[in-house]
């Protein structure tokens, strides 16, 4: 059995000591991760097999759907792309064999994808893209929570990169059931140890190619700062990710049982 699978996942630590998700390594994607295993504020852990997030899936290998719906048992994938993303990449190898739900984090007019962020004007432009998500697309942030809490087996999360919109929808589940800031923060950062692979994924793409030009890598790093930033925004004017939630419908109790009462 390859590195990556169920049977051989590793888990590192933090250089503060803080437990890191599971990189699970597949041949058609390169940031993918079980989010099980991360330390909770009153004691605990998340459970493994429940959330994974994840890069595209559109280049996954026949052998990578066996490892991630007859290995790990993912029935459930949410695609936080653009509807302008799905349209033009066509339906993914995991179609048929999996439920799909479709939860831009854009408005609904516009042709954007996560890589256009390094054309933002303005100080800190990550921070304003992230906070931007929230603002602008309330509803699929719930409704993404929603299938995460109620997903049979494991639910994948993915974006283009699986940086910053996927970044931002682990962040605030993993915020809403309570796992230990430093952690979350971690998990963020871990992204740019594959960094490299990532962007060299996006430049092989006809759609994400032409905004990537004059784009480096280390510009594209998720640092620490912006999450931190963003989750201090979110405290003191929302009172955390749970009040957030619960203030546009969504009770996070579900999310927690499946998140972390099955550790």
């Amino acid at each position: 059995m390859r590195p990556g699978t169920a049977a051989s996942r590793s888990r590192p630590c933090s250089r503060s000591g803080a437990r890191l998700p599971a990189w699970v390594d597949l041949e058609g994607a390169v940031n993918v991760r079980d989010l099980g295993g991360l330390p909770l504020e009153g004691g605990g852990v998340t459970a493994s097999g429940v959330l994974i997030r994840a890069d595209n899936l559109q280049d996954l290998t026949p052998s990578d759907v066996v490892t991630l719906v007859d290995e790990l048992g993912v029935r459930v994938v949410v695609d936080l792309r653009s509807h302008i993303e799905v349209d033009t990449e066509g339906p993914g190898p995991l179609t048929g064999r999996v439920d799909v739900h479709h939860r831009s984090l854009y408005p609904e007019k516009g042709s954007f994808s996560d890589v256009m962020i390094s054309r933002a004007d303005g100080e800190n432009p990550f921070v304003r893209y992230y906070l931007g998500y929230l603002r602008d697309r309330p509803d699929s942030f719930v409704g993404a929570m929603r299938d995460i809490a109620s997903g049979p087996g494991p639910v994948v999360v993915h974006c283009a990169a699986g940086k910053d919109r996927t970044g931002m929808v682990v962040a605030l589940t993993l915020a809403a059931v309570g796992v230990e800031r430093e952690a979350i923060i971690a998990d963020y950062a871990l992204t740019g140890e594959r960094i490299t692979a990532i962007m060299d994924r996006l430049r092989s793409s006809d759609l994400y190619r032409p905004d990537l030009e004059g784009i480096t890598d280390e510009s594209r790093m998720p640092r620490a700062e912006y999450l931190e930033r963003v989750l201090e925004v979110i405290d003191a004017e929302h009172g955390g990710a749970a009040s957030w939630l619960a203030a546009h419908g969504f009770d996070p109790a579900p999310l927690y049982k499946r998140l972390v009462s099955a550790a």
